[in-house]
């Protein structure tokens, strides 16, 4: 099984790339962001998404429990002069929330990596200030071919919007929608990425 940290010097190809600035519009169409958010990337990665939506937000923490993800990430903000954007190694399951809370907080094919979908959203909550924004891109129920045998730690094959939209109401979010973010080709088979989006109670 290849990791994360393995990974993390070819992760940034040409589709991630494109996947990314797709997610971060259909997000900037979701979420009225503005130049005084603080906001966090959950499982960032190199930060393709948060790095997409750096110019809306007055700050961004780019948040990942992998050191190797950190590192590319870090050398990429040293190349583009990173005002505003840092990178912190930060399990949301295991880790007190970084302070002081976020106005925002945006991820991009995370939740299913993550096993108890309440208590991540439940941490995600835990980010936030109150009336804080939630932003996450993950796929739609699908039959568990969007991912190899060898991937790396898949909890879930998707999520059915209305029952994810419930989970999230049950963790402590309000005004919560459910919509189309991308769809994804794969070996000529496509998969809907699902975009909810809500704010802290």
């Amino acid at each position: 099984m290849s990791t994360f940290d393995e990974r993390a010097r070819t992760w940034d190809t040409p589709e991630r790339r494109a996947r990314a600035e797709t997610v971060a519009e259909a997000i900037r169409g979701a979420v009225p962001l503005t130049g005084d958010m603080r906001a966090i990337e959950i499982g960032a990665g190199t930060g393709l998404l948060g790095l997409a939506l750096a110019g809306d937000v007055g700050e961004l923490v780019l948040a990942d429990p992998s050191a190797g993800m950190l590192e590319v990430a870090r050398e990429k903000l040293g190349a583009r002069g990173g005002a505003g954007v840092s990178a912190i190694r930060f399990d949301l399951l295991t880790d007190p929330p970084p302070q002081p809370p976020f106005d925002l907080a945006v991820s991009l094919l995370v939740l299913h990596h993550l096993p108890d979908t309440v208590e991540a959203l439940r941490a995600i909550a835990a980010l936030l200030q109150r009336g804080g924004w939630l932003a996450l891109a993950d796929l739609e129920s699908e039959d568990g071919s969007f991912h190899s045998a060898d991937a790396e730690g898949i909890h879930h094959h998707g999520f059915d919007p209305e029952r994810l939209a419930a989970t999230a109401a049950e963790a402590g979010f309000v005004d919560l929608s459910v919509g189309r973010a991308t769809v994804l080709v794969k070996e000529d088979r496509t998969y809907p990425v699902l975009l909810i989006v809500g704010r802290r109670s």
